[in-house]
């Protein structure tokens, strides 16, 4: 009998979810493109979860890891779950001494979408297209700065795998802030040279002129987003094969029952089939996922083989964290 009890016990709180509001935690801070993004998605997903308030929680430091550390440690019932973008797939080789497995220590809830990076410069710089930028940076070796949001930041790992493939590993000396928002303010101000980041966090600055982009991370031209349908990619400015785009994907603690996993992937199912929220990311130049990734299984297998190509960008430029 008490086996019994004990079995049913996971199985009852599973059918009752969910029954109070749930977190979402953002590891990166209020403001930023993931932070964003996660309350456009709580609103998207909240109707498939009894209408329960999904409340967006920002717990930052060390590129990401501290929040997702948290989320690692919670009870695994649902009722706290992450949202983070490569960093799940970065994180291990560029934190030897990492508190927590990003394979095994979370339950995989899907993949959310794919974002564009872009590369840019302050309006400052004295450059019209990306060679006469290359050319600039490489006249100036060592004497200009490229911003990104902290280590482990899509800005960071963008300009590492940049640089490593355009071979300014010693002509540029990277600057880390404290997130996105502080990092783009001082490259319009100028106080910084170049930065890679997100399109969903670049595109009002370039359309105010505030910045300058000299091209796309992605395998193709943006030429459904007219304000990157410009620019050119890596790839056909001599960076052969070169393609990043940042993703997004939702997470809960490991040990999390199946039926509650399967009740919040459905709920991130029909938020991207929302109107609202699509047309909110196509905006800003990001893809809703739609394919096999969207499957818990699809979106774990998928970040194996990411976390293996950023193993191999962070070993080259020796990119780690004390």
């Amino acid at each position: 009998m008490c086996a019994l009890l004990t079995l049913a016990i996971p199985l009852a709180v599973a059918q009752a979810y969910p029954a109070r509001s749930i977190t979402l935690v953002v590891p990166f801070p209020a403001g930023g493109p993931t932070d964003s993004l996660a309350r456009q998605l709580a609103v998207a997903m909240q109707p498939s979860l009894d209408g329960v308030p999904i409340v967006v929680e920002n717990t930052a430091g060390a590129g990401g890891t501290l929040g997702a550390a948290k989320v690692a440690r919670a009870t695994p019932d649902g009722y706290t779950l992450l949202i983070w973008h490569v960093g799940m797939a970065a994180s291990g080789s560029l934190y030897p001494k990492l508190a927590f497995s990003p394979l095994q220590d979370f339950e995989y809830l899907g993949l959310i979408n794919d974002v564009p990076m872009a590369l840019l410069g302050t309006s400052r710089l004295p450059a019209a297209n990306y060679g006469e930028m290359l050319d600039h940076i490489r006249r100036h070796r060592g004497r200009l700065h490229l911003a990104h949001a902290g280590l482990g930041s899509a800005s960071h790992l963008c300009g590492l795998m940049w640089m490593s493939a355009a071979g300014l590993k010693e002509k540029l000396s990277p600057v880390p802030y404290r997130g996105t928002g502080p990092a783009m303010s001082d490259l319009i101000g100028g106080q910084v040279d170049v930065m890679c980041d997100q399109t969903t966090n670049a595109s009002e600055q370039i359309r105010a002129q505030r910045i300058k982009a000299f091209a796309v991370t992605t395998e193709r031209p943006l030429l459904d987003l007219e304000i990157f349908s410009g620019f050119p990619t890596l790839d056909q400015v001599g960076l052969n094969g070169f393609n990043l785009t940042i993703w997004h994907g939702l997470y809960a603690p490991g040990g999390t029952p199946s039926e509650i996993r399967q009740k919040v992937n459905d709920a991130l199912r029909q938020a991207l089939k929302d109107p609202i929220f699509q047309a909110s990311q196509a905006a800003l130049g990001a893809k809703v996922v739609q394919d096999h990734r969207l499957s818990p299984e699809g979106h774990k297998a998928f970040v194996a083989q990411e976390t293996e190509k950023f193993r191999l960008a962070i070993e080259a430029t020796g990119t780690f964290s004390d």
